[in-house]
């Protein structure tokens, strides 16, 4: 059990021994600080990717293409379920980030303490609802018969380690609205390492097939969740792990839920995108899934530095929105987007050169190389694009801000992404399917971007200032 509540006569003397390692955000060089507390979601991001492609390299390798599909297909369904209380998590997190910017620590454990609670319960729930319901999820997708009995065993599972899942992954939020990047990190390094050993044991010594994957991710998830529980108990944090004392706070709750949920909305729009793009992909065969998983586990990989500097400046802004500090907001932004440009077309630059040997490693089918490798070449062309979008969804989440970017997904992804897949894949085939991504793009660095000139974001903060007339943002 999880928890953020303290004793009362130790709550001064662990809030100042957290700050000695918690970073504020509040002063200093707005662009190394984001590139520092970036560094370790980057690499930390990249470990998870990295399990999840050894899970694909060997389960394409040594299972088949319908295993491939099989696991690349429970992806979608998966976020689905998860998306929601994601963006919940998602608001608590700017809630605890805007009160440990203003310096208020007695909120910062209400927040925290809440979201613990939050996380438990939609964990359990879901673990119930996707084992129950997996069969008719594949079914809605269209999901053929020969991959469907390795999805439908993969994904249930997979859904046992959901309050692992929640439990990891929210403590990890927490830190790093925090400032604290580096605790997750190691914690994720073990899991990752695990994970890998344990999918060479299941798979190749045991025969167990795409469940011995599921397997050694729940597994080796769970581990970590006792890791990171282990250690904050024994450090000087503001989290607790202790069933006597998990509490649930209404006022933050409530802030968590007016900020999350859009995102939440956003977040669950963006999943049922996917699932909406894997039903008109399932209008061709295994092998274009198969390509489209494995040429997808590359291009996550490759986002990850512009995702993660997103993260990076969402809890930079919450902090200085907290502080009042709008001209370091601004400058933060800039410098953000500087270094995601960077990094888009050094990776860019990769994938267009080693793409191909890349897909090799899933599959050893020309068809599913090919058609990977012309995903990997469209798509990439435009990763300044989707970075520059994914900064400033990370500013305005930062800001509180979160209906207005919700409505953005919502037309780009609904209005523009799926119509344009499904109508161009009806004449172009599935490439038709790629370009409709970065069009989807194109329409959500627009909004966002005018949004946040609008100036309009600058009083969504939960921390209360006086009250000052700010223009629009200047060039």
């Amino acid at each position: 059990m999880i928890t953020g509540i303290l004793r009362e006569s130790y709550i001064f003397v662990e809030f100042y021994l957290a700050l000695l390692y918690m970073k504020d955000f509040t002063s200093g060089n707005e662009g190394r600080l984001i590139v520092r507390f970036a560094f370790p979601l980057i690499v930390g991001n990249l470990l998870q990717q990295f399990y999840n492609i050894i899970d694909s390299i060997i389960v394409g390798k040594y299972l088949g293409t319908e295993a491939l599909a099989a696991v690349g297909a429970s992806f979608p369904i998966f976020y689905t379920l998860i998306s929601f209380v994601i963006g919940i998590g998602s608001g608590a997190t700017v809630v605890i980030s805007q009160y440990f910017g203003a310096k208020d620590y007695e909120q910062v454990k209400k927040a925290i303490g809440t979201i613990y609670l939050v996380l438990l319960v939609a964990g359990l729930f879901l673990t119930i609802f996707g084992i129950v319901f997996c069969r008719q999820i594949f079914e809605l997708l269209n999901i053929g018969e020969d991959v469907m009995p390795q999805a439908t065993t993969y994904f249930s599972i997979y859904m046992v380690g959901m309050v692992s899942f929640f439990g990891f992954n929210g403590t990890a939020s927490i830190l790093r609205g925090l400032g604290d990047s580096r605790t997750p990190l190691n914690f994720l390094v073990l899991a990752t390492c695990l994970n890998i050993v344990l999918d060479l044991l299941f798979i190749l010594v045991f025969n167990w097939g795409v469940a011995g994957a599921a397997w050694a991710t729940v597994i080796s998830q769970t581990i970590a969740l006792v890791g990171t529980a282990i250690h904050i108990n024994r450090s000087s944090h503001l989290i607790r792990f202790s069933l006597r004392l998990f509490k649930f706070d209404t006022l933050t709750f409530r802030q968590s839920v007016r900020i999350g949920l859009p995102t939440g909305f956003q977040q669950t729009f963006v999943a049922m995108g996917m699932m909406a793009l894997i039903r008109i992909i399932n209008n061709f065969d295994t092998t274009t899934l198969a390509a489209y998983v494995a040429a997808n586990r590359i291009d996550a990989i490759a986002t990850i530095p512009s995702m993660n500097i997103g993260s990076a400046l969402s809890a930079f802004v919450g902090q200085n929105l907290g502080a009042n500090e709008f001209e370091r907001i601004r400058r933060g932004v800039r410098a953000a987007q500087r270094l995601s440009w960077i990094f888009s077309l050094t990776v860019m630059t990769i994938i267009i050169i080693l793409g191909e040997p890349m897909m090799k490693m899933f599959s050893d089918d020309p068809a599913v190389i090919r058609q990977g490798y012309d995903y990997l070449i469209i798509v990439s062309s435009f990763y300044i694009v989707f970075s520059s979008m994914f900064v400033m969804h990370g500013m305005l989440r930062g800001a509180g801000d979160t209906l207005v970017p919700m409505f953005i997904t919502l037309i780009s992804l609904w209005i523009v992404r799926i119509p344009i897949a499904w109508f161009l894949s009806e004449r172009i085939g599935e490439s038709g399917i790629w370009w409709s991504i970065p069009c989807g793009w194109f329409i959500g660095l627009a909004g966002t971007w005018l949004y946040y000139k609008s100036g309009k974001w600058k009083g969504k903060g939960v921390v209360s200032h006086p009250v000052v007339h700010h223009e629009a943002e200047k060039n």
